[in-house]
């Protein structure tokens, strides 16, 4: 008769792998942003942010939430590495046109902001709703999108300050120029404002978001080289 090796007699179960159905299950619905390595980029290159909300915090484009985001770009303002430019609050997602140092100050300003805009915003739902939520607020990883020609930069402004057109949230306001959801108030490089001395008024019942002035030449007036931008024309 002959005997078994003792180790022979365990059978090492490994967890994950190639198995069918191991690891973690996907998201329903809209793919996630991939989890890769920040593009590095210089000082000079703006970058366009893109970051999508929870089904759970509603709306974004009501006044609760519109002060939460509002309150939030208050802890970014001070810093000398990260600047929110322009922003664009739309029914479930923010976009953001913003300057850093680089991606590591990129990634700071963003986390600072995130967290701040995460908790302004569950406690508005509070607030408004008596509902308490502490969950995730943004799912996603944002996306960053590096803007590096005039073209690219004059695109992302427009597609950011006139977003609330592509997705037709202008209807019913047809005399309105610009989204109250929005920073376009402190832009004032539109057609419209071709002849004017100054800058548009907040509408009534909002304040003007508290963006920083650009640094770098591109939103300063490179992205002019690309054409001109209307307040009216809705992104492709």
């Amino acid at each position: 008769m002959t005997t078994q090796d003792p180790q022979e007699r365990f059978v090492v179960r490994k967890h994950g792998g190639p198995r069918k159905g191991a690891g973690r299950p996907k998201k329903q619905g809209r793919a996630s942003e991939r989890h890769e390595a920040r593009e590095e980029f210089a000082a000079r290159y703006p970058v366009h942010v893109t970051l999508r909300t929870v089904q759970a915090v509603g709306n974004l484009r009501q006044r609760h939430a519109y002060h939460a985001v509002r309150w939030a770009m208050y802890c970014v303002i001070g810093r000398h590495d990260f600047r929110i430019v322009h922003v664009s609050i739309q029914h479930d997602h923010v976009h953001l046109i913003v300057e850093a140092d680089g991606a590591v100050a990129l990634a700071k300003g963003m986390q600072s902001f995130l967290i701040s805009a995460a908790q302004r915003l569950n406690r508005a739902l509070k607030d408004r709703l008596d509902v308490v939520r502490r969950g995730t607020v943004f799912p996603d990883r944002y996306h960053a999108r590096v803007l590096r020609s005039p073209t690219q930069t004059r695109n992302a402004l427009a597609y950011v300050l006139n977003n609330w057109r592509k997705h037709r949230e202008d209807r019913g306001h047809p005399t309105r120029k610009i989204d109250p959801y929005s920073s376009g108030i402190n832009f004032g490089g539109s057609r419209e404002l071709a002849d004017s001395p100054v800058l548009y008024e907040s509408p009534k019942g909002f304040s003007r978001l508290s963006t920083s002035l650009p640094q770098t030449w591109l939103l300063q007036a490179g992205w002019a080289k690309a054409g001109e931008i209307s307040a009216f024309v809705a992104p492709g």
